[in-house]
C-alpha cells in the first residue's frame, strides 16, 4: 500500500511506498522496494515542458540511476495535474526560454543538452517504462519514444510541433520514429503536426497498453516488478541488441561493451589479468577453443 506521506506524481494508488531519492527543483527523483525508480518531471505549470536545468536534472538523475546496481526498471513521468486539471508527460521544449541557438540557461547560454538526455535513457542499462498521462508532444513525443515500454492513460495525446516552431529532430526523432511506426506515418506524424490519441497510437505501434488514468502507476509498477524477475543480464544484453540494430556504430559498441562486461567475468577473462598483474605469460589451456 502506497505511503500517504510519499510524493504524489499521478493520481491513484501505485502499490508501493515511494521514497525521495535526491534533491532537484524541476525534477522529481523517487525509488522503491524490490529495484523501481521514478523519475517525474515537475513543471505541471508549463505542461512539463523542459528547460535546460530540467534537463540538467533528469540527466544527473538517470545517471544515479544507472550507477545503482540494485535498480533495474524505471519509471519515467510527468506531474500532473496542473492547476487547470491538465495532464503531461512533456510537452517539449520550453519556448518561453528559447533563444536564437537553443534553448537559455541561468547564465544566458544556448543549449540543446536534451540530446545528451537522449542517449542516457538510450544507452541505460536498464528498462525505462514511460507512463503518459496527457501530452507528450514535440520534444516530450521524442522523449516518449526512446523509453523501452510505454504504457499511456486514456488521456494521452502524442504529436509533433516542430515544423510550427521552426524546429525539427532530424536525429532519434525522425529516424528512430520511422522504425517504430513505418516511413510513411513518421513523415505524417512530422509533416502534418497533427495530434493522436492513446488509440491511435497503440494502433500504430507507439505504445503498449493503455490504461485507465487512475491506475496508470500501479500498472506500471506491475510491469515493472514482472520485468525484474527475469536475468539483469539478459535483459541488459537485450536492450543493447536492439539498440544495435538501430544506432549503427554507437549501438555496436554499446553491445560489445556489455559483451566485454561478460567476458571480465570468466575464468579465460581473469586469467589475462592476472597474468599481467603478476608478470608470467598467461596460461588460457583451461579455455577450449568451442565451436
Amino acid at each position: 500500500m502506497a505511503d500517504p506521506t510519499s510524493r504524489s506524481v499521478l493520481p491513484g494508488d501505485p502499490g508501493v511506498v515511494w521514497q525521495p531519492w535526491g534533491d532537484y527543483s524541476d525534477v522529481l527523483l523517487d525509488r522503491a522496494q524490490p529495484g523501481i525508480a521514478r523519475v517525474a518531471i515537475n513543471r505541471p505549470h508549463k505542461r512539463n515542458a523542459f528547460r535546460p536545468r530540467t534537463v540538467v536534472e533528469l540527466c544527473d538523475a538517470f545517471t544515479r540511476i544507472r550507477d545503482d546496481s540494485s535498480i533495474g526498471v524505471v519509471l519515467f513521468t510527468g506531474v500532473g495535474p496542473a492547476d487547470d486539471g491538465g495532464y503531461a508527460f512533456c510537452a517539449g521544449g520550453d519556448q518561453s526560454v528559447r533563444g536564437d541557438g537553443g534553448y537559455l540557461d541561468e547564465d544566458g547560454l544556448p543549449r540543446l543538452n536534451v540530446l545528451d538526455l537522449q542517449r542516457i535513457i538510450r544507452s541505460l542499462p536498464k528498462v525505462v517504462i514511460a507512463l503518459v498521462a496527457g501530452y507528450a508532444i514535440g520534444g516530450g513525443q521524442v522523449l516518449h519514444l526512446l523509453c523501452d515500454l510505454s504504457l499511456a492513460a486514456e488521456n494521452a495525446v502524442f504529436g509533433q510541433t516542430g515544423p510550427r516552431v521552426g524546429s525539427f529532430d532530424g536525429g532519434f526523432g525522425a529516424g528512430y520514429l520511422a522504425r517504430v511506426v513505418g516511413q510513411r506515418k513518421a513523415r505524417e506524424i512530422w509533416f502534418l503536426c497533427r495530434r493522436y490519441g492513446a488509440e491511435e497510437a497503440r494502433q500504430m505501434g507507439l505504445i503498449n497498453a493503455i490504461v485507465p488514468l487512475h491506475k496508470l502507476e500501479a500498472e506500471g509498477v506491475r510491469w515493472a516488478q514482472e520485468v525484474l524477475q527475469h536475468s539483469p543480464t539478459a535483459i541488459r544484453c537485450l536492450k543493447a541488441s536492439f539498440n544495435a540494430e538501430t544506432d549503427g556504430l554507437a549501438g555496436i559498441q554499446e553491445l560489445a561493451g556489455q559483451a566485454t562486461h561478460l567476458f571480465y567475468r570468466t575464468d579465460e577473462g581473469q586469467e589475462g589479468r592476472n597474468a599481467f598483474l603478476e608478470k608470467r605469460d598467461p596460461d588460457f589451456s583451461a579455455s577450449p577453443w568451442l565451436p
